[in-house]
């Protein structure tokens, strides 16, 4: 990437999902109890965070009110008496932003967006011995309240069981970690209860009868995500809101808290002029040559060049760059091989290329001694084949080709292996709204990233997005945000800090752990588009790692006081303008906490 002009361009579809299929059913009166709430209070119903209103109605005089908060995405839900192996067909008519619809354990939909009340249908069969449902509606956290109205189960009733599942457990808490557990507790729930499962995901990994439980048998350093269902003879209750932690166990990299992450023009000039390794003033802790690129896009065959004396006439012998190297390391430097760039584009689309990656970018390693990898693919280097829409599972060639490359490489190399990312936003935060061609021939590269990072998350030492050559991104704040202030930037942070979830899929992105996270920006007008003034860089740390002076934006992440730090493009634009970026931020990054 000469002058790492941005590949992508933001187009914005709208999407809104689609109907699932489903067999034939037998058509029936509501099975729902209050469906339109029209008793006037939540009868019927288990709620978190709901209450019932007058206006606006979609029919009657009564509605749900979801009242969503930071920690809370307000579900309410009702478990009704099915038939096995039936078809059945559920509806709501709702409002608001990321207002879900679906059957726990089952198929849901839902829409990002509705300024007035827009029905949401989804269709379900039971199982072979499933004799109860629970459907449930909600928000998401951080966005505006939502509201529904006139929900409908369509299908043929069961045998009702007498009584009713119980309430809603409280939110979890981490009350501890070690390196192999993490323990919670929570809030218990109303009603009958007889115990409490605790799910990751979809899967259970605890039942306990009290509120507090410690689950065990992680591997060190990793994150996790817990939420809690309250159970009886009669059915389960709603999740809980999630809560997440981090076993201990991490490997120190030797980083500083706060990191200067900054990009070498170490195979070409650029017209900033090149800089010897040894000339490279030590406030940089992390230093990516630029770049290692492939002998042709689906090759794999990874090629590290230095820039020629025809180019960089001051451009040192391979005895003193090494020898540079391995100073800056001896002062607890990292130096990492980058790959891609603007002009580097790299398709993993075969085993056998994704072989020859992992051995000829180990060969230049090994040659140069380095810390470990950057991974800046930039342009069509990523991208996701029609169908492949859940981002924990793809299926695409080049995707899971760099995930297995990438996890053999650590591997190889073991725990201090540094691993770094510099995706542009419409890799990763474009994926709040849509993500891959969303079914309906867009885009397929929007959100590409985000199943390698999901992947690697544990063994991912900084995420640093490009803030830069990007057009307008809409946050969680549900706002677009425009590169080249403090609000860009606090914005596009919070969603890696928060998780967010993904365009149309029903899929949640989470968020990464603060110290895996810094933002990436222009070193000088020059550089790049959405160069940001150093004050505008100091006013968003002072957000996201202090939790002041946001403005007008709420941290849907909370702050992060062990946030990594900053990234530019690059070392040698920063010295052609006499050191700008380095000496602002660097002072700073040292001061904070």
């Amino acid at each position: 990437m000469r002058s790492r002009l941005s590949a992508a361009v933001l187009g914005f579809l709208l999407v809104i999902a689609g109907l699932v299929g489903v067999t034939q059913t037998a058509q029936a009166a509501n099975l729902l109890t209050n469906p339109g709430f029209e008793a006037g209070s939540l009868s019927g119903w288990t709620c978190s965070g709901g209450s019932v209103i007058t206006s606006p109605t979609h029919s009657g005089g009564f509605a749900l009110n979801g009242a969503v908060s930071g920690s809370d995405f307000a579900q309410c839900s009702q478990t009704v008496a099915v038939q096995p192996n039936t078809a059945y067909t559920l509806s709501a008519w709702v409002r608001g932003s990321y207002v879900y619809l679906g059957v726990t354990g089952g198929a849901s939909t839902w829409t990002p967006q509705a300024s007035g009340y827009t029905q949401l249908t989804v269709a379900f069969t039971s199982g072979a011995s499933q004799t109860s449902a629970q459907i449930y509606l909600h928000g998401w956290y951080g966005q505006p309240a939502y509201q529904a109205d006139d929900v409908n189960l369509d299908g043929p009733g069961g045998t009702p069981p007498t009584g009713g599942a119980p309430g809603v457990p409280g939110t979890p808490s981490v009350t501890g970690t070690t390196s192999s557990a993490i323990s919670l507790s929570w809030g218990a729930s109303t009603g009958t209860v007889t115990g409490y499962r605790v799910y990751e995901g979809s899967t259970v990994v605890k039942t306990v009868t009290g509120t507090s439980t410690t689950v065990d048998g992680l591997a060190a350093c990793t994150s996790h995500s817990y939420t809690v269902a309250a159970y009886n003879s009669n059915g389960e209750s709603a999740k809980s809101a999630a809560a997440s932690g981090t076993t201990s166990g991490c490997t120190s990299t030797g980083l500083p808290k706060h990191a200067l992450i900054g990009y070498l023009h170490a195979s070409f000039a650029n017209g900033s002029g090149y800089v010897r390794m040894a000339d490279i003033p030590s406030q940089w802790n992390i230093i990516n040559l630029s770049f290692g690129e492939p002998t042709s896009v689906t090759s794999g065959d990874i090629r590290f060049n230095r820039c020629p004396a025809s180019e960089c006439a001051n451009v040192e012998s391979d005895a003193d760059f090494l020898a540079a190297i391995k100073a800056k390391q001896a002062q607890g430097k990292k130096v990492l091989l980058s790959i891609g760039g603007q002009n580097g584009q790299v398709q993993l689309t075969t085993t056998a290329a994704r072989d020859t990656f992992v051995n000829s970018v180990s060969a230049i390693i090994d040659r140069w001694g380095l810390d470990g990898l950057d991974v800046d693919f930039e342009g069509h280097s990523l991208y996701l084949n029609p169908g492949d829409n859940d981002f924990r599972n793809p299926t695409t060639p080049v995707v899971v080709n760099l995930i297995s490359a990438l996890k053999t490489l650590k591997a190889k190399y073991g725990t201090k292996f540094v691993l770094t990312m510099a995706p542009e936003t419409f890799f990763v935060q474009i994926g709040y709204q849509f993500y891959g061609d969303g079914g309906n021939g867009g885009d397929n590269r929007r959100g590409s990233y985000l199943p390698v990072i999901h992947a690697l998350r544990d063994s991912l030492t900084v995420l640093h997005v490009q803030d830069y050559n990007s057009g307008p991104v809409m946050g969680l704040d549900n706002q677009y945000h425009t590169m080249g202030g403090a609000d860009f930037h606090i914005a596009m942070t919070d969603m890696i800090k928060a998780g967010f979830p993904v365009g149309t899929t029903g899929q949640t992105f989470p968020g990464l752990r603060e110290d895996q996270i810094a933002f990436g920006l222009p070193a000088a007008t020059s550089a790049g588009n959405g160069y940001t003034a150093p004050a505008a860089v100091h006013t968003a740390l002072d957000c996201l790692v202090k939790g002041q002076n946001c403005g007008g934006y709420t941290l849907r992440g909370g702050s992060s006081p062990s946030f990594r730090g900053l990234m530019t493009w690059s070392i040698n634009w920063d010295k052609y303008y006499n050191w700008e970026f380095q000496n602002s931020h660097a002072p700073y990054l040292a001061a904070l906490p």
